[in-house]
């Protein structure tokens, strides 16, 4: 993700509402019976805990995202 991304996402109340969102939509398309789409959001729902929950680096610096340590 781009520093701008990590930014927004370090709330951890943002995370989780994308994540309930997609699982949301993931619940629907599985109810109204759409294969793909059923798939494709389980996949998106996947990631999401993937990246949000497992791998997110909470102690991301907050300085400009050139990878150097602040001074």
């Amino acid at each position: 993700m781009k520093q701008g991304d990590l930014e927004w996402f370090r709330p951890l109340w943002r995370r989780v509402a994308v994540t309930v969102v997609c699982a949301a939509w993931c619940a629907f398309e599985w109810y109204h019976g759409d294969e793909i789409w059923s798939w494709l959001t389980t996949a998106l729902v996947a990631y999401a805990v993937w990246t949000f929950f497992i791998t997110f680096d909470r102690n991301v610096s907050k300085g400009g995202g050139d990878g150097k340590p602040e001074a």
